[in-house]
């Protein structure tokens, strides 16, 4: 039986699920995340936000709704109020920055980046603009809206193939395609459109992939040991993410000047937007131009078992009971 109240322990809401297609990914996450978090310290409730409704669903399989006037959960006669929120939910609305603003409204604290961090992060091109903007190298790309004509044509004098073709919001690389041949431009980005409004085209970076993550504890910038991916696919897509075909080798073996290259560069990427929390920081490393392109931040990275956030904890040394604990004690 969940204990409710403490003189000791803070409660603390775990929100998962999510509008989009990730939510398949948030109720992974939140399962590692659920399953190590100290109950000494927090009591935790999972809340599910989803299409249906916010629900936390209690020892007798029993739903009970929240109260979204001030997010609050009425169980018998006991009125829970909650002291931070643990953010678990990929995709719209917790990585986009909407539960962000709900939760400012609130006055309660959350274990993420704010809502103007995580609005432009969700956004792809927005991201590379800013990193561009501070000098952090980004490849080439163009930006495409639904509700404006463009030319194939057009697209190919600008850009040089091949490209990658993304939806520009969400992750999971959910709608995402690798286009060598120029007949193949048009199919892609009538993909990459089926998943969202906006459409990034970027011109292809050849190199090694890379990815870390990055967080803040105690005013302290700190990076996770970085992860070297190396996918059996053309890239690194939903199936080399999530179902086995890719091979992530962390820590990376590269040289300590790379190592440093990169660090250097997501810890400048943390600060100039702003982040808070963890966040992953995804790189191509050209070697011919020596320095790590930035591809992207995700500002709720996936936390699942076969997730990368979890192996680079693993690989720093500390469990995750520690690291998920140093992200909620920031919020106080």
């Amino acid at each position: 039986m969940l204990k409710i109240q403490s003189n000791m322990k803070k409660n603390i809401a775990l929100v998962t699920g999510g509008y989009s297609g990730e939510s398949v990914i948030s109720y992974k996450s939140a399962a590692t995340i659920f399953d190590n978090l100290d109950r000494t310290k927090w009591n935790v409730f999972l809340i599910d936000i989803n299409v249906e409704g916010w629900f936390y669903t209690d020892d007798n399989n029993n739903k009970i709704s929240i109260d979204k006037n001030d997010f609050t959960l009425q169980i018998v006669n006991e009125k829970i109020h909650f002291e931070a929120v643990m953010i678990g939910l990929h995709g719209t609305p917790g990585e986009d920055g909407k539960l962000q603003g709900y939760f400012d409204c609130l006055n309660i604290p959350y274990t993420s980046c704010d809502v103007t961090s995580s609005a432009i992060t969700f956004n792809k091109r927005y991201t590379v603009a800013v990193a561009a903007f501070a000098g952090i190298p980004v490849a080439k790309s163009m930006h495409l809206f639904k509700h404006t004509s463009f030319e194939i044509e057009d697209l190919l004098k600008e850009l040089s193939l091949p490209v990658f073709v993304k939806p520009n919001n969400g992750g999971s690389s959910l709608g995402m395609s690798k286009v060598n041949q120029p007949e193949d431009l048009s199919g892609a980005i009538a993909k990459a459109f089926g998943v969202d409004d906006q459409v990034l085209v970027e011109e292809y970076i050849s190199g090694r992939e890379f990815t870390i993550g990055v967080f803040k504890t105690k005013g302290e910038i700190i990076t996770l040991p970085i992860t070297e991916i190396v996918t059996q696919n053309e890239f690194f897509d939903f199936q080399a993410k999530y179902e086995g075909a890719s091979e992530e080798i962390t820590p990376a073996k590269i040289t300590d000047a790379m190592a440093t290259k990169i660090c250097m560069e997501a810890k400048k990427a943390y600060q100039i937007f702003n982040c808070n929390g963890v966040v992953r920081i995804d790189f191509i490393y050209n070697e011919n131009a020596n320095k790590p392109f930035l591809l992207e931040i995700n500002t709720v990275p996936g936390q699942s078992a076969a997730s990368i956030i979890p192996q680079q904890v693993k690989v720093m040394g500390w469990s995750l009971q520690e690291f998920y604990s140093k992200l909620l004690e920031e919020c106080f």
